[in-house]
């Protein structure tokens, strides 16, 4: 941590879960402020801009929706993670679309939530300077030269499975939707199991367990995250 506290605008229109959120991230020496609804939150980004948002999608003013779009639109791109409900996945989806960094669902755990916060933050510092060799567990890709190896032992990919790991290396720690992973490798194709049968061939090729993967796992009705690179 800098002498300069990480600035947190928490947007939830419940108090206790802003005194949770409030008390919760100071321990981890975080400067955290807050909003009640969507207008205060537009008034608090236009008088101090924060470094990161969590924003939930219930807001009672506006839909949390509409706040991410006009945010994004205007062109703010610090880092915006959602809190939402375990059953919405409708609503995560759409707002991981519209230009969320990630998102975390209710109940969940300050451990969860403060890794999920430094990897939207360090994936926001490392945009710009993308990593030539990318390094999780056992698991090693080479982006330059295109080579993958687990364990040390190099791994034959075809292009379309090269091409899901190296976008998912590329946002490592975050979750990518179907959509977003089906429009970056094929272009127009929107057929979710044509995915699921090239993740799952990838996974044989990469994981130990694929059945119980430990690098590319599953956001269940939303898409895949991989493990985040090793410090």
């Amino acid at each position: 941590m800098t002498h300069t506290a990480v600035r947190i605008l928490v947007v939830d229109d419940e108090p206790p879960i802003r005194r949770l959120l409030r008390v919760g991230l100071a321990t981890q020496d975080y400067a955290v402020s807050e909003a009640g609804n969507g207008k205060a939150a537009r008034e608090s980004v236009k008088a101090d801009l924060p470094d990161l948002i969590l924003l939930d999608l219930g807001l009672p003013d506006m839909p949390g929706h509409d706040l991410l779009r006009g945010w994004r639109e205007e062109g703010l791109t610090l880092p915006i993670i959602i809190l939402s409900s375990r059953t919405d996945e409708a609503g995560i989806v759409k707002a991981l679309e519209l230009g969320a960094d990630d998102y975390v669902t209710k109940p969940f755990g300050m451990n969860e939530l403060v890794a999920r916060i430094r990897v939207a933050l360090r994936h926001r510092l490392q945009q710009q300077g993308e990593k030539p060799l990318f390094q999780t567990g056992g698991l090693s890709v080479d982006l330059v030269k295109r080579i993958v190896k687990v364990d040390g032992r190099e791994v034959k990919l075809s292009p379309k499975e090269y091409d899901i790991l190296r976008i998912l290396v590329q946002h490592a720690g975050k979750v990518l939707t179907h959509k977003f992973l089906l429009k970056e490798v094929w272009g127009n194709a929107d057929d979710v199991q044509y995915l699921r049968v090239y993740v799952r061939q990838l996974r044989q090729k990469i994981e130990l367990t694929p059945d119980q993967p430990q690098y590319v796992t599953t956001e269940t009705g939303v898409g895949y995250r991989l493990r985040e690179a090793d410090i």
